[in-house]
C-alpha cells in the first residue's frame, strides 16, 4: 500500500469535495465504457483487488462493479490527468459496462 500512496497523494480529492469523475476505458479496444465518481477509500479499494471501485452519488456509498450483475472490470492500468482532478481506468470489461445491458454507457450518438 505505501507504493500507491505518493500516487494518491496527485489526486485532489478535494476539488470535488471527495469525489472524482472515474472514466473507465476498455484496456484493448480503448473504447470509452463509463464515467462514475471514485472516493480515496474506492480508489484505495480498487488499487487492492485490482476490480474498480467507485461512490453512487444515490446511494451515497461504496460499489464494487459487477457485485451484483456479474459484469466485474479487471483494472490493468489507472491514470491521472495533468490537473490530478480526472480519474482514467484501463479495465477488462466481463460482461457488459451499462447497467441497460449495453456494452458500454456510451450507445447513443447525436450524429
Amino acid at each position: 500500500m505505501a507504493n500507491f500512496n505518493e500516487y494518491i497523494n496527485l489526486i485532489d480529492f478535494h476539488k470535488g469535495k471527495g469525489l472524482v469523475p472515474t472514466i473507465v476505458q476498455d484496456y484493448n479496444t480503448r473504447e470509452v465504457l463509463m464515467l462514475a465518481y471514485m472516493t480515496k477509500e474506492s480508489l484505495i479499494k480498487t488499487l487492492e483487488d485490482k476490480t474498480s471501485w467507485f461512490f453512487s452519488r444515490s446511494r451515497n456509498e461504496l460499489w464494487n462493479k459487477g457485485a451484483t450483475s456479474g459484469n466485474f472490470q479487471i483494472v490493468k492500468e489507472i491514470k491521472i490527468d495533468c490537473d490530478g482532478d480526472t480519474i482514467l481506468l484501463l479495465v477488462e470489461q466481463k460482461g457488459v459496462a451499462c447497467h441497460t445491458g449495453a456494452r458500454s454507457c456510451f450507445y447513443r450518438s447525436f450524429t
